[in-house]
């Protein structure tokens, strides 16, 4: 005979409480079973003490006669010391996102690098434009006062011209 250590559901609609318990693997999850081991109540807290009861001795003595603990209940028992923590399954198939999905990461990878590299760029003229402000300078203002006077002749003579025309089509 096949023997299992598994969880056996009870409780009501959306409260469910399971007993942990040794039977014939042949046998339905919430059907007959040979003997309770335990309790796992999922509704309490992570750190509950009495989350998960354990009859330690007797899932010993079942071990040793070839049952075998379903997943979860492997867990609780690597957990509890009572037998080698499982390792965990990684099933990344599974996981993977869907093809949108990983062409929509994939666009944002992009966009990210673009704007880091634009970034990048824009600190570097930022650098180079404030090293060369400071050495051109002194060019600057010396040919600054050259061009200042006709600059300013221009903007005097544009507004007696725009006064002129202003007069006219009002008279």
């Amino acid at each position: 005979m096949a023997l299992a250590i598994r969880l056996s559901r009870g409780g009501r609609k959306n409260r469910p409480h399971y007993s942990i318990v040794v039977a014939d693997s042949r046998k339905p999850r919430d059907g007959r079973f040979i003997e309770k081991l335990g309790t796992y109540n999922p509704l309490l807290a992570k750190d509950d003490e009495s989350r998960v009861q354990l009859n330690g001795e007797r899932i010993t003595y079942w071990l040793g006669e070839g049952a075998k603990p379903s997943d979860r209940v492997a867990t609780f028992l690597g957990k509890a010391g009572l037998a080698p923590v499982p390792e965990q399954r990684n099933s990344p198939e599974k996981s993977k996102p869907k093809a949108k999905e990983q062409a929509r990461i994939a666009e944002k990878e992009e966009k990210s690098k673009l704007a880091e590299e634009a970034k990048a760029t824009a600190d570097e003229e930022a650098k180079a434009a404030a090293a060369a402000p400071a050495e051109e300078a002194p060019v600057v203002e010396e040919a600054a006062p050259t061009e200042a006077p006709a600059a300013e002749e221009t903007p005097a003579e544009a507004p007696a011209e725009e006064t002129k025309a202003e007069d006219a089509p009002a008279s």
